[in-house]
């Protein structure tokens, strides 16, 4: 099953924790306003690694949704891997296997986001377990 849509998001900063060696490490709370497929909002934790090579830079997150995916209710996790070298990007966005809640009980899957032209898109693929 696939899931689509649109996400608003907000992301609070802070200072870099580490400066080291031309690398800053910084903590970041991002929220997000879903639409489409998934209607909801989240709540991720999110460390970054920039360096000192322009375009280059690394994060990971861990982010809870609580809404509905394809109108059944319930909340599942999400884990980010993210590299970025030299401006080429990778992003890896999975569904925490045995996170899922309620009607979403189950769920696995893998997502993958856009960022084109300042307005972020989604798409879920996904599949609901007995």
């Amino acid at each position: 099953m696939t899931a689509r849509g649109t996400f608003d998001i907000a992301t609070e900063a802070e200072p870099p924790f580490l400066e080291r060696d031309g690398n800053k490490l910084n903590y970041n709370v991002v929220r997000k306003d879903f639409a489409g497929g998934m209607v909801g909002s989240s709540e991720a934790r999110m460390i970054t690694a920039f360096t000192n090579t322009q375009g280059s830079a690394g994060y990971v997150a861990i982010e809870h949704f609580s809404g509905s995916i394809d109108g059944r209710s319930g909340s599942c996790v999400f884990q980010h891997s993210g590299v970025m070298a030299e401006g080429a990007a990778e992003l890896s966005v999975v569904i925490v296997p045995g996170s899922g809640t309620a009607e979403l009980s189950g769920i696995s899957g893998a997502m993958e986001i856009d960022n084109a032209d300042g307005k972020h898109t989604y798409v879920l693929d996904y599949e609901l377990g007995d």
